[in-house]
């Protein structure tokens, strides 16, 4: 580093070194602020809660097991039922809380228009959560 010298030819030379004081000066201020402000930005209040050990209660949906067969009958739960009472059924369905889920399970020789019919009935009483359950194919086939 260069100092002022008494040298009167290099007096109006510019100087061509920066003055590292000033900016040491400024770090160690902000060295000290922060030594004294981090511990009050960690300070925390101790409160001791309550402590709870009961399991929580997880209602477990309904299952409803609607099949079709070939000929269009329709079967809830193994019970042989009409498309009405099988709407009445849903709609009974759609008021429980939680809401049932629907495996349906159709022949594959039943027309589509039953399918579509009981669809159309478990949608429009709120029954929303349907499953198809298919057989997987066998190797014969």
């Amino acid at each position: 580093m260069a100092f002022a010298s008494f040298n009167a030819q290099r007096t109006a030379a510019p100087v061509g070194e920066i003055n590292m004081v000033p900016l040491i000066d400024v770090m160690l201020v902000l060295l000290v602020i922060f030594i004294v402000t981090a511990p009050l930005l960690t300070h925390a209040v101790k409160i001791d809660l309550p402590q709870a050990s009961a399991q929580p209660n997880v209602l477990q949906p309904e299952k409803i097991d609607f099949a079709i067969d070939a000929a269009g009958q329709r079967f809830w739960n193994g019970e042989p039922v009409t498309r009405e009472d099988a709407a009445q059924r849903f709609a009974a369905a759609g008021r429980l809380q939680p809401v049932p889920e629907v495996h349906l399970r159709a022949d594959e020789a039943s027309a589509y228009r039953a399918v579509a019919e009981t669809l159309a009935d478990a949608s429009r009483a709120g029954v929303t959560r349907i499953g198809f359950v298919s057989q997987p194919e066998t190797a014969g086939r």
